[in-house]
C-alpha cells in the first residue's frame, strides 16, 4: 500500500508499506476522507514527538471497515465508521482509573502518526475495534466526518477542563478549529459571554456563527489587557486555551478571576518551559487552576458528540474550507496547513463520497 509519510524532521514523501495485519481485537480500515491537522505541521517541520522516519502520517479521517479479528462483535467488512484520533487500549490500568487517553504510558492513547502509521494511507490499523469505532450516522457526510476525529472532541475537551458553567465569562484563546469547536461547546454549556481571541476574518465570523459575544485581536496588545477594559478589571471565570504558545499561560493566569479555571487543549510543539506570573497567581494561593489534557477518545465519545451532528445541534461544515478529491491532492493539503493562508481553517481530502 502507499501512505504519505514522515521522512524525517522536516521531510515528507510517499512511501510503499505492507498493508497492515489484523489482530483478533482489531479492524483494518481504508479512509473515505481525510483532514489535515495542526499537530501534523508540529510533528514534521517542529520536531515535537521528536524524530519518527517514514512514519506515515495523519490521525483524521472517516473510513470503510475492510477487515476484522475474530473476537469483533460490532462491525464488519463495509461499516462505515468513525474514526477517533485517540485509540486508547481500554483494557489498560489507566483507562480503568478514567485516563485511557493515558494508557501505556503519556499521550500514548495517541498512536495514529504518533507511535505507529497513521491514516493518510490505502489502509490503517485499528486497535480495539469495538471500543475505539463508531458507525457513522447516515446524516453525517464524509467531510464533517472528519471534524469528529479530532477538532470537536479537542475543544469540546477543553471545555470540560476549564470546567464551563451557566452564566459564566469565558475566555477563548485561538480560534482555529478546536479553538471555534471550544467556543461552540461553551456555548452549549450555557456560558453567558464568550470572549474569543483571534486575528483571521474568516476565523472571527466563524467564531461569532458559534457565539462568542466578544473578538479580542492578540495583535492589538496584550490579551489581559483587553480582557480587563472588556469586563471592566473583573477579569473571566474560566479561560480554554486552544492556540498560541508557552507564553500564552501567563495572559491567561492574569485574565483569569481567583477560583477560576483553566483548560488547555493546545498543542505545544516548542518551547521548553511555561511560565507562571507569580503575583497574579495569588503567589501560589490564588485557587486559580490550571489542567491540560489530551481528548479522550473512543466509541462512547464517537457516538455522542457525532449524535450532537447528526440531530442538527453542531454544525461543523464551518470549519471545512477547503476540501479536495484524490490522494494527489494530499501533499498541497499538508502545505497548505502548514503555510495557513487567510482564508484556511481546515483542508479536507475526499477519497470516496
Amino acid at each position: 500500500m502507499k501512505g504519505y509519510a514522515m521522512l524525517k524532521i522536516g521531510s515528507v514523501g510517499w512511501v510503499e508499506k505492507e498493508k497492515p495485519a489484523c489482530g483478533a481485537m482489531d479492524a483494518i480500515c481504508k479512509p473515505l476522507a481525510i483532514a489535515i491537522c495542526t499537530s501534523d505541521v508540529h510533528t514534521v517541520w517542529e520536531g515535537a514527538v521528536g524524530e519518527r522516519h517514514d512514519m506515515i502520517l495523519g490521525h483524521e479521517c472517516c473510513a470503510e471497515v475492510v477487515e476484522v479479528g475474530a473476537d469483533v462483535k460490532d462491525f464488519k467488512p463495509g461499516d462505515r465508521v468513525l474514526v477517533p484520533a485517540i485509540t486508547p487500549d481500554w483494557n489498560s490500568l489507566e483507562a480503568q482509573a478514567g485516563y485511557a487517553m493515558h494508557s501505556g504510558g503519556m499521550l500514548a492513547g495517541w498512536k495514529f502518526s504518533n507511535f505507529k502509521d497513521g491514516v493518510f494511507a490505502e489502509y490503517f490499523h485499528v486497535n480495539d475495534a469495538d471500543g475505539n469505532l463508531a458507525h457513522l450516522p447516515k446524516e453525517i457526510n464524509v467531510v464533517d466526518a472528519c471534524m469528529l476525529s479530532d477538532m470537536v472532541p479537542t475543544g469540546f475537551h477543553g471545555v470540560e477542563l476549564a470546567d464551563v458553567q451557566f452564566g459564566d465569562v469565558v475566555l477563548v484563546i485561538g480560534i482555529g478549529p478546536v479553538g471555534l469547536m471550544a467556543v461552540a461547546g461553551t456555548n452549549m454549556r450555557g456560558a453567558a459571554r464568550i470572549i474569543a481571541v483571534g486575528s483571521r476574518p474568516v476565523c472571527v465570523e466563524a467564531a461569532k456563527k458559534y457565539g462568542a459575544s466578544d473578538i479580542i485581536n492578540y495583535k492589538n496588545g496584550p490579551i489581559e489587557d483587553q480582557v480587563m477594559r472588556l469586563t471592566d478589571g473583573k477579569g473571566v471565570d474560566r479561560v480554554i486555551i486552544a492556540g498560541g504558545t508557552v507564553d500564552t499561560f501567563a495572559s491567561a493566569v492574569k485574565a483569569l478571576k481567583p477560583g477560576g479555571k483553566i483548560g488547555s487543549v493546545n498543542y505545544l510543539g516548542s518551547g521548553d518551559s511555561i511560565r507562571i506570573p507569580r503575583v497574579e497567581w495569588g503567589v501560589g494561593m490564588g485557587h486559580k487552576a490550571i489542567v491540560g489534557g489530551l481528548m479522550p477518545g473512543g466509541r462512547l465519545r464517537m457516538e455522542k458528540l457525532g449524535a450532537l451532528v447528526a440531530a442538527g445541534k453542531l454544525d461543523v461544515s464551518l470549519l471545512s474550507t477547503h476540501v479536495y478529491e484524490g490522494w494527489d491532492k494530499l501533499p498541497g493539503a499538508l502545505q497548505l496547513m502548514k503555510d495557513k493562508p487567510a482564508d484556511v481553517i481546515k483542508p479536507v481530502v475526499v477519497l470516496e463520497r
